[in-house]
């Protein structure tokens, strides 16, 4: 009894340090979608990846998570582990028990609050003029009640990312892709045999972690994006310069995604440490954020109350230190050609479809027709965007 107190006392020190110093990397813009509150032009050449690499803010920001995750692998790893394992569980276990519940309760919350909102597809910035997407997401919402319906929503969420897909640019649509199939696979195999079933939280984490991934290029692809809520919010930005601040939170986000994936005190830590952050993004960014973050929110809740201890896929590679910057290696490798690839398959290396940079425009021509003078995505004009001055 004596020991485990004593193991106790000495772990806290090292978990609140480790968990402190990862959330100091990130902050409230760092998990604000940027689409949905500044202008942005999808088809915009990216900056080049030698401006990427060439920057000393970016490898400082690599650093130091990498040094605070072999530092809580060795923790994990120690004789300590154990009792940070029984603090976590006792900490959540009141929820873990329900956690299924909690997740569909706030699925089906989603979709009732994007329905009430009206005129979007599944995020803020896909907007549609057709009023019968919003009674497709209130008819989501009800099928989630019930486990004998919940695989028709899922089947309902694929059906809303293709619809989307017709009418935006698919390289758009691929920030939404991996969470939205996620969240739609757990609605599928929830309701299955166990061999099935015993998988549902693992699909919902690497969803999470690889739209994550994902989306955290913009801030190292489009840096000028973010510019304008860095002017009307400096706060956000702690007094760190704006280019200094913009890609270590690029880094934040990227490698909280990769934590998601690793070993289960990293990945349970780094759900803990985004919870705080997209909790704090609420009150710079209101009702918009809460309602959009509302899934991720609920997949973080469930990485942190998860009480499997095992590291999951690859288990033998991540159980070893160096593992760590391997593995954040090849997942920037992975991430960085894709994305940068992806981008020159989709609009050219030097060209782009849409209003010059300068210009307050959505991702293409111009505020009033933003899908291009061509679009045709219902009746009448799609709607207007509003322009962050």
């Amino acid at each position: 009894m004596l020991q485990t107190h004593i193991a106790h006392r000495a772990l806290r020190p090292a978990v609140t340090i480790s968990a402190i110093a990862v959330i100091a990397l990130t902050s409230a813009p760092a998990k604000a979608h940027v689409k949905w509150f500044a202008p942005y032009i999808i088809g915009a050449p990216p900056k080049p990846l030698s401006a990427v690499f060439q920057n000393p803010w970016f490898w400082m920001g690599i650093s130091l998570v990498v040094f605070f995750f072999i530092l809580t692998r060795a923790f994990e790893r120690s004789r300590f582990g154990g009792a940070a394992f029984d603090a976590l569980d006792r900490a959540t276990g009141p929820l873990w028990p329900r956690i299924d519940d909690y997740i569909r309760v706030v699925v089906g919350a989603f979709f009732v609050a994007i329905f009430a909102v009206g005129g979007v597809y599944l995020t803020p910035d896909l907007k549609t003029p057709a009023e019968w997407v919003s009674w497709l997401q209130l008819l989501i919402a009800a099928l989630i009640f019930s486990r004998r319906t919940m695989p028709v929503a899922g089947i309902g969420i694929i059906a809303l990312w293709l619809l989307a897909a017709r009418d935006y640019d698919l390289f758009h649509l691929l920030d939404y892709l991996a969470l939205g199939l996620g969240v739609a696979a757990y609605l599928i195999i929830e309701p299955m045999k166990e061999e099935w079933r015993a998988h549902r939280f693992e699909v919902l984490r690497w969803g999470l972690a690889i739209a994550l991934m994902w989306s955290s290029l913009e801030k190292f692809a489009y840096p000028e994006w973010f510019y304008p809520l860095v002017v009307e919010k400096p706060f956000l930005t702690f007094g760190m310069p704006r280019d200094v601040f913009i890609p270590m939170a690029g880094v934040a986000e990227f490698t909280m995604g990769f934590g998601l994936l690793w070993t289960a005190l990293i990945r349970r830590l780094s759900a803990i440490a985004l919870i705080v952050i997209f909790t704090a993004a609420v009150w710079p960014f209101g009702r918009i954020d809460l309602i959009g973050h509302g899934l991720i929110t609920a997949i973080l809740v469930a990485v942190a109350c998860d009480q499997n201890r095992e590291a999951g896929a690859l288990a033998r590679f991540k159980r070893h230190l160096p593992s760590i910057p391997a593995g954040l290696a090849v997942a920037l490798l992975v991430f960085v050609s894709g994305y940068w690839g992806l981008h020159t398959v989709f609009y050219g290396a030097e060209v782009f479809s849409g209003a010059e940079p300068s210009e307050k425009a959505t991702h293409s021509y111009s505020p009033e027709y933003p899908h291009g003078p061509e679009s045709d995505i219902g009746i009448g004009a799609p709607p207007n965007r509003k322009q962050v001055q």
